[in-house]
């Protein structure tokens, strides 16, 4: 599959607490994941593994790292204790003054400004630090749905959120936070239906 990004990888570490998220959540279960996935991998191969995730990212105003995919990945190394990543760079942007930059960037979709109801905000509403972001649980589910196959992963940008904003409609958040299993099967039957078939990734619908 061809990728999105035509990145120029940079060759010295950058710190995640200098890495400006775009986007305002994540889904507390991925970074969990993902973090899971950090405490298991080698440690004697850690620079590798390092290498072999790097971050892509958009160089903005003075210099700025505002990074456009993996935040999941960039927090959960956060807060593991790693301090440096290896990132690519798409674009360098620094030139732009910062509202022209920030406009460039919502209209090539680099920018995805909804918070955790799935509402959209002002760009000035964006966390400055990975820290900042919130917990989405809608993210964590279209997360889970992809692992089981309710749809594909695809390189359109943000198709978890357009999951997790289907989701939201269809699935109470009390039904994720107490029988997570149930929601999941409910997840897979709408995932599957022909409502969903707008989406990106759209698998078909179900058999059962």
């Amino acid at each position: 599959m061809t990728s999105r990004y035509t990145a120029e990888p940079v060759l010295h570490p950058v710190e995640l607490a200098h890495l400006r998220p775009t986007q305002m959540t994540v889904g507390k279960a991925e970074v969990e994941r993902k973090r899971h996935e950090w405490r298991n991998s080698d440690p004697a191969e850690g620079g590798d593994w390092l290498g072999r995730h790097m971050i892509p990212a958009v160089i903005g105003p003075k210099g700025t790292p505002w990074i456009i995919d993996h935040h999941h990945l960039a927090l959960a190394l956060q807060l593991e204790g790693v301090e440096h990543v290896l990132v690519s760079i798409v674009a360098r942007l620094d030139h732009l003054p910062r509202g022209r930059f920030l406009s460039f960037m919502d209209n090539r979709n680099w920018l995805h400004p909804y918070d955790a109801e799935g509402h959209r905000r002002d760009f000035d509403d964006l966390p400055r630090r990975l820290g900042g972001l919130k917990d989405d649980p809608y993210r964590s589910l279209a997360g889970e749905l992809r692992r089981q196959g309710g749809y594909a992963k695809t390189e359109t940008p943000y198709s978890e959120f357009l999951w997790a904003d289907f989701l939201r409609q269809r699935i109470g958040q009390k039904l994720i936070a107490h029988d997570l299993d149930r929601a999941i099967a409910k997840g897979l039957r709408h995932a599957r239906s022909p409502a969903a078939a707008y989406l990106p990734g759209f698998a078909g619908p179900s058999d059962g």
